[in-house]
């Protein structure tokens, strides 16, 4: 159960990113600066951590292959154009209040839908998924409608 741990860690942090991605911007004079530090805080992270993990537990830089060096940079790739795209939705007025709980509520909703195209099910799918679904889409737009005002 070691990765419930993790999980609440990306569901903290992934939580209030948005909030500090807007202020930063603001903070910053212009959204696009605050981008060029979350690509510096990745470099840190997402490039020295697992440097140091693989050289400390020996495996070094050894062992990849083009299919999964394909696949994770795009996976890569597509975690910054999602930042590119929050930034240039913060730029065109949108506020965290909107955008975070859209996105949040959007994205679990594909990553569903993505994974059963490239798994297909081996039974039917229980409508009850489907149900879901509204029941996320319903509650987005709850959220945003009954929002705290600031």
């Amino acid at each position: 159960m070691g990765w419930v741990l993790f999980v609440a860690g990306a569901i903290l942090s992934w939580g209030v990113y948005g909030v500090l991605l807007h202020q930063g911007g603001v903070q910053l004079g212009n959204p696009l600066k605050a981008l060029l530090c979350v690509g510096v805080a990745y470099f840190l992270i997402g490039v020295l951590v697992p440097l140091v993990v693989l050289a400390s537990s020996g495996q070094g830089l050894s062992g990849f292959n083009k299919e999964g060096t394909t696949a994770a940079t795009v996976a890569g790739a597509l975690g910054a154009i999602g930042a590119v795209c929050i930034i240039f939705s913060f730029r065109a007025g949108g506020s965290p209040t909107y955008v975070m709980p859209l996105v949040f509520g959007g994205a679990p909703l594909i990553n569903v839908l993505y994974t059963m195209y490239i798994h297909p099910p081996k039974a039917a799918v229980n409508p009850m998924l489907y149900l879901g679904f509204l029941i996320t889409a319903v509650g987005a737009g709850m959220v945003l409608y009954f929002k705290p005002q600031a």
